[in-house]
C-alpha cells in the first residue's frame, strides 16, 4: 500500500478509480482527480504549500512532485504524464502537457496545453512555455511547435497501464 500522510492536519484527497503504487509517497496537502496514476517511488509531497492534480494524470516511477513554503503551489491540469525521474517544484503544468523523462521544472514556471518537455530539460525558474510547444536542453529553449493532441496521447496509455495493476 502507498504511504499516505497527514501533514500539520492536512491529509491527500483522491478521486475515483486511481492507482497509487505500494511504494509511492503521497504527503499532506495533495487533491487529485479521477483515474490518475502515481508509479513507483514517486513522492507527491504537499507539506510545505498546496499540489494540484486533475483528472488522468500520471506520474511516473521516481519522479518527485513539491511546492515551495508559502509562496509557490504546484498545479497539474488534467491529462498531464509526468516521465519517469522527473522533478516538479512549485509551478503550474496545464493539460494534456508531456514532461519528458528526467525533466526538471523549477519554481514558477509554466508549461502550457499540450506542451512537451524533452527529457533531460532543465525549466528554469520563471520560463513560459506556450501552448503547443516542444521545449528541451540545459537550460530548456523552445524547439518547434507540436501537433494538437501529440502530447496528450501519452495520458492515455497510463490509463491503460493501471488497470493492468488493479487485477
Amino acid at each position: 500500500m502507498a504511504i499516505i500522510k497527514t501533514v500539520l492536519g492536512k491529509t491527500p484527497k483522491f478521486g475515483k478509480d486511481c492507482y497509487l503504487s505500494e511504494n509511492s509517497a503521497i504527503i499532506g496537502d495533495v487533491t487529485m482527480g479521477d483515474n490518475c496514476s502515481v508509479w513507483f517511488s514517486a513522492v507527491i509531497r504537499g507539506d510545505v504549500n498546496s499540489i494540484t492534480i486533475g483528472n488522468n494524470t500520471n506520474i511516473q516511477d521516481c519522479s518527485c512532485i513539491h511546492a515551495t513554503y508559502k509562496t509557490g503551489p504546484t498545479k497539474i491540469g488534467n491529462d498531464v504524464s509526468i516521465g519517469h525521474n522527473v522533478t516538479v517544484h512549485a509551478c503550474t503544468i496545464k493539460d494534456g502537457a508531456l514532461i519528458g523523462m528526467g525533466a526538471t521544472l523549477l519554481d514558477g514556471c509554466v508549461v502550457g496545453k499540450g506542451a512537451i518537455v524533452a527529457a533531460g530539460a532543465l525549466v528554469l525558474k520563471g520560463t513560459e512555455i506556450n501552448d503547443y510547444e516542444i521545449w528541451g536542453g540545459v537550460p530548456a529553449k523552445f524547439i518547434k511547435k507540436t501537433k494538437e493532441g501529440q502530447a496528450e496521447s501519452f495520458a492515455e496509455h497510463y490509463k491503460m497501464y493501471k488497470t493492468w495493476y488493479n487485477e
